[in-house]
Parts: structure tokens; sequence; C-alpha cells
């Protein structure tokens, strides 16, 4: 811009990469998440366009920095207090530029040419303004909350969360589930990098050619996920964990191919109910066909009742959880007949217990004492962090030797 220009200037000779790290600090003080990346397309942004107008500014650095409508209205007031009365950005690095710099030239208007709410660019996303739900509207908003705060709420025992707050972390748990260990199978599959070969359909092919075996067919076995079976107590003393639990049993679900079930004084089979695409529609049907939870405890009966139903073969071979606190109306001495049954069938047990993490604990109680010379694992389970240890333990058992 020449000296003769009358209007006043803003920004004169700053450096576009000092404006764009201040203001985004101003940005990430105020709680909008403008990182790196969001720094680089501002820059990039005032050198294609440099703003002639309080208004073009305005919308070029919201377009570079803003990536959320929740974060306008705290961008509008950063914007507003830099550019009225907040203290100046640092915006040069040195005392002069360098030679030939396209430094930001951005003159003020006299007249005040004001941002207007929603005025000029339509927001892309979402409309400025969003109408609350209803009373009865199943379409229940669940904000988003950042890494930062969901690591703050995993680390609160079950009983210190709501609904919302379990859904929350269910979800980041079974984010967190994105791959599965895999077993080897009696199935096999051409490949020709395997190392067996195919004699059935190398014979097949060796017609075509006198009987000769001019191409020798090869195979692989096939590998599928390890099949992991899970039993969670829903008694009395299981209350406040239940829900959380079941979040657990979701995500086994949809990444193992899990069989889940609930006892209390009877097995209860939720697989079908837990694979609804809906996470809130799942627990929610889960619970409903659960009509013993909340009373008595008899793993031992639960134990044996799976193992003879045709559910049992799901057994074999497969990764065993236990979700319980160990206390159980039957003798010690069925639960550890029925856990040496489920010991010859299973690859692996691994039991959680919501006490284990407490300090100076110690299997007392007879059932647990019981059960636990046939477990692998014993892991605590009070907290959602505990649970995605849990799911990282067993993934390691799963793959292991």
């Amino acid at each position: 811009m020449s000296g003769a220009d009358p209007a006043p200037v803003l920004l004169r000779g700053a450096d576009r990469a000092a404006f764009a790290v201040a203001f985004a600090g101003r940005l990430r003080g105020a709680g909008v998440p403008a990182g790196l990346t969001e720094v680089d397309a501002l820059v990039r942004a005032l050198d294609a366009s440099p703003p002639v107008s309080r208004s073009a500014l305005y919308w070029t650095t919201r377009i570079a920095t803003v990536r959320r409508q929740a974060d306008v209205a705290a961008f509008d007031r950063v914007f507003a207090a830099v550019f009225d009365d907040a203290p100046p950005l640092p915006l040069t690095r040195a005392a002069a530029g360098p030679p030939g710099r396209n430094d930001v030239h951005v003159p003020v208007p006299a007249g005040g040419d004001e941002v207007t709410a929603g005025g000029g660019l339509p927001w892309a996303s979402l409309p400025p303004a969003v109408a609350p739900a209803e009373a009865g509207d199943e379409a229940l908003h669940i904000p988003e909350l950042r890494p930062s705060a969901l690591a703050q709420l995993a680390a609160q025992p079950f009983e210190d969360l709501d609904a919302i707050q379990a859904e929350q972390l269910g979800r980041a748990l079974r984010d967190t589930l994105t791959t599965w260990p895999t077993r080897r199978s009696r199935r096999h599959e051409t490949d020709p990098a395997g190392r067996r070969v195919a004699l059935r359909a190398t014979i097949a092919r060796a017609r075509r050619t006198a009987f000769e075996p001019v191409t020798v067919v090869r195979q692989r076995p096939v590998r599928r996920p390890r099949r992991v079976v899970m039993l969670c107590d829903v008694s009395e003393s299981m209350r406040s964990q239940a829900t959380a639990y079941l979040h657990l049993m979701r995500a086994f679900t949809l990444v193992a191919d899990a069989e889940v079930f609930a006892f209390g004084t009877g097995l209860t089979r939720l697989t079908p109910a837990l694979r609804h695409t809906s996470a809130r529609q799942a627990i929610a049907q889960a619970t409903a066909q659960v009509t013993d939870r909340f009373g008595g405890t008899r793993i031992a009966t639960s134990v044996s009742a799976l193992l003879d139903s045709h559910h049992g073969n799901a057994v074999r071979g497969a990764v065993v959880i236990v979700a319980s606190d160990g206390w159980d109306s039957d003798p010690p001495v069925r639960l550890a007949a029925a856990m040496t049954r489920l010991r010859r069938r299973a690859y692996a047990i691994l039991w959680l217990n919501p006490r284990a993490g407490a300090p100076g604990f110690t299997p007392r109680v007879a059932a647990m004492a019981a059960a636990l010379p046939h477990c692998d694992l014993l892991l605590p389970a009070a907290t959602f962090d505990d649970l995605a240890g849990a799911a990282r333990r067993l993934q390691e058992l799963s793959s292991r030797a």
C-alpha cells in the first residue's frame, strides 16, 4: 500500500507467520483447537488473498482456523478482543522484515465495517442456531468430548458416571479395538506362496497335461479371529458396574464376534441384542432381556448351564472372560468343578474383578479363591481405564504362541 492511502492501516509491516502463531495461541486459550495445521492454513490464506478490510480479515482467519460450528462464538470473542481493545499481538520476529517481503497491510475503514452474526459466507456444516430437542425426542444429542476430558472420565469409578458419559467412554473403548488376533483354523485356501501342496487341486489341474503335475497348487491355512466368550455378573453387588460391562461386551461382540452372556440366578444370552448398530438401543435391549438382574448370584450354576447348552461349543478354543466380584451363593466345590470343565475347553480364562485394584486386595471370598487356580489372569475392572487395559491384555493373551 502507498503512503498516500488515507485510511488507517492495521498490521502494517506485520509478519504473517508471527501473526498466525500469536492469533492461534489466543484461540487455544479460549478453547478453540487451533494447531499447526490451522496456523499453516492461515499463513497461506493471508499470502494468497491479503485482506483489504476488517470483514475480509475476519472471514480469512475464521475459515482458516475454525473447524466446528461450536467454536464460532469463542472465535468471535477472540477476534473482537484482538482488534478492539486487547494488548497488541507480537506481530514481528525482527526489527525489519526481509527485503521484498509481501507483508500484510489491512486498512481499517473509518465507517466501521462490522461483521454481523451469520452474515457474509454461510457456514458449511451446521446452521448457526440449533433448536433444542424435545423432551420425548429419541435423537438425544451427545456432546463431543476432547481426549483430555475422556481420559479424565475414564479414570473415574463407574458409579460416578452418568449414562451419557458411559456411552461416550464405551464408544472410545470400541474405537480402540480396531484389530483382533487371529488363530489358525482347519480350513485351507489357495495361496501361491503357501507351504502345503494341495494334492486334490494339483491332480485336477494335471488332467490337462496328461496327468503330469506341471502346475503345483499350494495352499495355506485360513486364519480367523480368536473367539471371545464373556460372562457378566448382573447381581445386586455388581449394580454400578453392569452398564459399563455391557459396553465392553458390545465392543467384543462387534470386533471379535464374541458370545456374551449375563448371569445372576440364571443365564441370559445377549449377543443378538448387543449387535445393534446404536449403542443406546443395544444397551437398552440387553437390559430389558435380563430379568434376574440386581438379585442373587449363582456363578457355578451359570457356568455349568453354559457348558451343557448348545452354546458350549463356542467355548472351545475361545478366550473366556468372567466379570464378577466373586460373591456366589453356590458352594465353592461346585464352582471349582465347573471351572475345571471350562478350563479343559477354553483357550484361556480371564477374570475381571472390580475390587481387584483396591490396595491390599486378596481373594478371600470362597468362590473367588476356588476359581482363581483355573484362571490365566485376574485383572481389576473398576474404571474404563481398567477395561481398556484388560482389552489390551486380552489381545496379548489371544495372540500368544
